[in-house]
C-alpha cells in the first residue's frame, strides 16, 4: 500500500512537472504569437534598415568621391580657416563638428540643429581649404536609412518612443522563441528538425522551417543587438548599465568641466592649438573629431579614434574653448584609465553593429538581421495557415448537417 502511494506520488509529481512545462509554453506561444503580429512591421522595417545600414562604411566610401582627395606631402590648413569657409557656406548657421579621416580624406564640418530641423555637413579639401561639396544630409541616402533604424522617420518622441518600445517587445519575442523552439525531448529526429532546413520539403513545411530554424540561429546574435538598442533608448538601461559594471558608480553628468572665458582675447586661435596638440600626440589617429560647444561654458571635446571601423577604444579629451588649454576629469577621458561601466557603454555601439569583431561578425549580425525581418512574414503566414485548417473542419461541419424537411421543401 505505502509502495503504491509513493508510486503515486511520483507521478503526480511528473504529472505536475509536465502540466507546468505546457502552461510555460502556452504562455510563451500566446505571447510570441499576438506581440509578434501587434509589432511585425516596425521589426521588418528596423531589421532591413540595420542591415542596410551594416554596410554603410564601405558602401559611403565606393559611392561617394566627395570624401576622397589626394593626399599631398604638405601640411593641412589650419582648423580655424576650415572652419571659417564653412561657416561662409552656411551663413546663420554654427558649427557642430569637424571631422578628420586621414590625409587622403576630405574634412567634414558639421551643422547639426534638431531643434531648428536642419543637418548639412560641408566637405572640405584638407590642403587647400576648397570648399568640394555641401551636403544636406536630410537628403542623404543613409542617412535615412538610419532615420528609418531609429525613428521610422517619424518625428521624436512619436518615433523613438515607438522604437524602444518595440526593442522591448522583440526581447520578450526572442525569449518567448526560444522557449517554444526548445524541444521536449531530444531525440535524432527532433534534433535534425530542430536545428536543419529541410529544403526539399513541401512550401508549408519550408516556411516553418525557415521561421523556427533559421530563427533559432539568429535569435541569439538579435539578443545582443536588442539588449544594447534598449541601452540607446532608455536612459534607465544606460545607468543600470553604468552601475553594474563600474562596480556602484553613477552616469557622468555631461557638463561636469567648463571652459571660463578670459578678461583679454588671446592672441592664439585655441582650435589651432588644440589641433597641434593633437598632430604631436597622436601622428597615426584613424580618425579625429572636434566636438564644438553649443554654450559659452562648453568644452570643445576632441575624440579620438585609433581605428576607423571600431569606436570602443577612443579617448576622448575635453578642452576650454577660450584658451585650448586641456582640461583634466572630463566626463570622458582616454580609453586606458576608463572604468568598467565607462567601457561597457563605449562598447554598446560596436557590439550592437558587430564592428567588435570585424567583418567576419559583421557578416554575421548581416545576415541575423535579414533572418530576423523575415520572420514576421514567415510567423504570418504560420499563424494563417492554422487559422485556415481550423475553419475548414467547421465549414465541413456545418455542411454536413441535414436539414429539415420544410426547410428542404422551401429550397
Amino acid at each position: 500500500m505505502a509502495m503504491l502511494r509513493k508510486t503515486d506520488s511520483v507521478s503526480g509529481k511528473k504529472k505536475a512537472g509536465k502540466d507546468s512545462k505546457g502552461l510555460a509554453k502556452k504562455l510563451a506561444g500566446w505571447l510570441h504569437l499576438w506581440l509578434g503580429l501587434a509589432s511585425g512591421l516596425v521589426i521588418v522595417v528596423v531589421a532591413l534598415t540595420g542591415a542596410i545600414y551594416a554596410w554603410q562604411p564601405e558602401l559611403s566610401e565606393a559611392l561617394y568621391d566627395h570624401l576622397h582627395v589626394q593626399p599631398q606631402e604638405k601640411p593641412l590648413a589650419p582648423l580655424s580657416q576650415l572652419k571659417a569657409t564653412a561657416e561662409a557656406e552656411m551663413p546663420g548657421k554654427k558649427p557642430t563638428r569637424i571631422s578628420f579621416a586621414g590625409r587622403d580624406h576630405s574634412v567634414a564640418v558639421s551643422f547639426n540643429n534638431a531643434k531648428a530641423g536642419y543637418y548639412y555637413i560641408v566637405y572640405l579639401n584638407p590642403y587647400s581649404g576648397e570648399v568640394i561639396r555641401v551636403q544636406n544630409m536630410d537628403r542623404e541616402f543613409f542617412r535615412q536609412v538610419l532615420n528609418g533604424h531609429m525613428h521610422l522617420w517619424l518625428p521624436d518622441p512619436y518615433g523613438a518612443g515607438i522604437i524602444a518600445a518595440a526593442s522591448l517587445i522583440f526581447l520578450v519575442i526572442i525569449i518567448t522563441g526560444l522557449i517554444m523552439w526548445w524541444p521536449r525531448k531530444w531525440t535524432k529526429a527532433i534534433r535534425q528538425q530542430s536545428f536543419k532546413v529541410k529544403l526539399n520539403a513541401s512550401p508549408k513545411r519550408l516556411n516553418y522551417d525557415l521561421h523556427n530554424v533559421l530563427g533559432f540561429y539568429a535569435s541569439w546574435v538579435m539578443l545582443f543587438t536588442v539588449l544594447t538598442g534598449l541601452v540607446w533608448a532608455f536612459d534607465s538601461v544606460r545607468d543600470a548599465e553604468y552601475w553594474l559594471f563600474s562596480g556602484g558608480k553613477s552616469f557622468p553628468a555631461p557638463d561636469k568641466v567648463k571652459s571660463v572665458k578670459p578678461e583679454q582675447a588671446l592672441a592664439d586661435n585655441p582650435l589651432d592649438k588644440i589641433a597641434a596638440q593633437m598632430v604631436v600626440r597622436y601622428p597615426d589617429a584613424g580618425k579625429l573629431q572636434y566636438q564644438l560647444p553649443p554654450a559659452a561654458t562648453g568644452v570643445i571635446t576632441v575624440r579620438m579614434f585609433p581605428e576607423t571601423k571600431r569606436f570602443y577604444n577612443a579617448d576622448y579629451l575635453s578642452f576650454d574653448q577660450y584658451t585650448g588649454i586641456e582640461i583634466p576629469n572630463g566626463p570622458r577621458g582616454p580609453y586606458a584609465t576608463a572604468n568598467g561601466g565607462d567601457r561597457a557603454n563605449r562598447l554598446t555601439f560596436d557590439i550592437h553593429t558587430g564592428m567588435i569583431g570585424g567583418v567576419p561578425l559583421r557578416l554575421v549580425v548581416f545576415l541575423a538581421a535579414l533572418v530576423t525581418a523575415s520572420l514576421p512574414i514567415t510567423g504570418f503566414y504560420i499563424w494563417w495557415g492554422k487559422k485556415k485548417k481550423q475553419r475548414k473542419p467547421a465549414l465541413k461541419a456545418v455542411r454536413s448537417v441535414r436539414l429539415p424537411q420544410s426547410a428542404e421543401l422551401a429550397n
